[in-house]
């Protein structure tokens, strides 16, 4: 009998192999980091969000309750008519109970929107004492601020809307909209709306009411 060795041999992988596992493995790869990146894009469009619609709900109540003044103590609604229009309002109130209207810090003011700086000011025209008007930014980084009026012509009357104030005036409806920044990965150019409408204290709806 002839003595025979068993010749084992093991083959590895060939270079056609090597190539496809490498290639499924860059897919996937690719697949990870395109599905981390969206969700990196997510947050950051989130936290974004969030923090505009803190900021910008801060500015409205702010806005809307000194709004809410407009004409206390005074005998109509305390618009300046002719200084109101769909992105300034000015108004003027009796805050202090001292008839020196024309004097008295924040009973003379003006909200407007300013496009140069994207932002919402609030002037004040006796804000540094009697005649120094004092100029503040109420909130920036957004891209417009609307003031809507609603008239009433009697105490149970629908309430016609307009782009213009006037003595029936007896609500303003004040509406920011806030632009996101720009997330990689995400919808370009969003923005957000808050929508505030003051009933104003001292106008002859609400005093039509009580």
């Amino acid at each position: 009998m002839k003595n025979g060795k068993n010749k084992k041999t093991t083959a590895g992988f060939s270079l056609l192999e090597l190539l496809i596992a490498m290639t499924i493995m860059l897919l996937i790869l690719g697949m990870v980091a395109t599905l981390f990146s969206k969700s990196l894009g997510t947050r950051q469009r989130e936290s974004s969000k969030t923090d505009a619609l803190t900021a910008a709900q801060a500015a409205l109540n702010v806005i809307s309750r000194e709004i809410s003044n407009a004409g206390y103590g005074l005998t109509d609604n305390g618009i300046v008519y002719t200084d109101s229009t769909v992105q300034k309002f000015h108004f003027l109130a009796n805050t202090t109970n001292n008839n020196n209207i024309l004097t008295d810090a924040g009973e003379d003011v003006t909200y407007f929107f300013d496009s140069s700086t994207s932002s919402i000011l609030r002037y004040d025209a006796n804000g540094n004492g009697p005649g120094s008007p004092q100029t503040s930014i109420v909130i920036n980084r957004i891209s417009n601020v609307n003031f809507l009026y609603f008239d009433y012509t009697g105490s149970n009357s629908a309430p016609t809307l307009s782009f213009t104030p006037s003595f029936k005036t007896g609500r303003v409806r004040v509406t920011i909209t806030v632009n996101l920044e720009n997330v990689q990965g995400q919808t370009p150019n969003q923005s957000v709306v808050l929508v505030s409408d003051v009933t104003l204290r001292n106008s002859d709806y609400m005093l039509q009411n009580y």
